[in-house]
Order: C-alpha cells, then structure tokens, then sequence
C-alpha cells in the first residue's frame, strides 16, 4: 500500500466517521501535498477492496468508515450527532424485506433520522419520556 493510501485509511479509522474532505484535512496536517481528489480516489479504492464502506447519513457527501464498523445511523435532524445501533435493531425489517420482497438489506448503509434524546429532553423535557411511544388518536383505545 503506497503512503497516501496509508494515510488515508489511517485518517478514516482515527475518524470513526468522516467526509472526505474531513480526511483530506486530516490527512494534509501529516502530507500536506496530499489533495482532495487523490483522498477520493483512494476512499474509492479501499471500498472496493472491502476495507472502508460509505453511508449517506444526510444530505452532502457520505462518510466512510472501516468495514467491521457496521451498525445502524441514527441522525438528529436538531443537533447533527449520529449515533450508532446495532444492526439487529433492524432484525425484523431486514427479514421481511427478503421474505417478502426478496431484497436483501444492508443496514450498514442506513441512516434513520428523527431526534436524539438530548434535542428531546432540552425541547420539550415530558416528550423524552414518549418517545417512540406512539400517541393514540383521540378517542382511541
């Protein structure tokens, strides 16, 4: 593996989960002579060796981390952080997609996205408490 390759790839598992051009900024404070186009390239390379995965957790670019890093996105529309979940958590989903559908899923490239308990609890402190509970229309059940 050449040097920038290293780098790379050294840059994207010190970041967990990181753009682009968040690895380009990292990998430019060791090699500076190292562009955005080449961090690209090799993102590209090393996923297709089956060393890094990509996942779009939202609008822009995609991050990448290392392979054994496979797990469920959680994203807040609020504050931004992503959270991690274990692929399981989507256990039955994936199950039914392939029964039903004949899909296999890869809930390493999934992205949920709503609100994290910390945007909940600083908005509104009694919604913390519901969450994911469903609300019953008035007059039901």
């Amino acid at each position: 593996m050449t040097p920038q390759r290293q780098l790379v790839l050294d840059a994207v598992r010190d970041l967990g989960h990181a753009t682009p051009e968040q690895v380009c900024t990292k990998v430019q404070a060791v090699a500076p002579a190292v562009n955005i186009t080449t961090v690209y390239r090799t993102l590209d390379l090393l996923e297709q060796l089956g060393v890094v995965q990509h996942a779009h957790l939202g609008h822009g670019a995609p991050t990448y981390s290392q392979h054994e890093h496979r797990h469920v996105h959680l994203v807040c529309h609020s504050c931004g952080k992503v959270d991690e979940a274990p692929t399981e958590l989507l256990g039955a989903v994936s199950e039914r997609t392939l029964s039903e559908m004949g899909f296999r899923l890869d809930a390493t490239h999934v992205a949920l996205s709503g609100t994290c308990a910390d945007c909940l609890e600083r908005n509104d402190p009694d919604a913390a408490d519901d969450a994911g509970t469903p609300e019953t229309p008035e007059g039901g059940p």
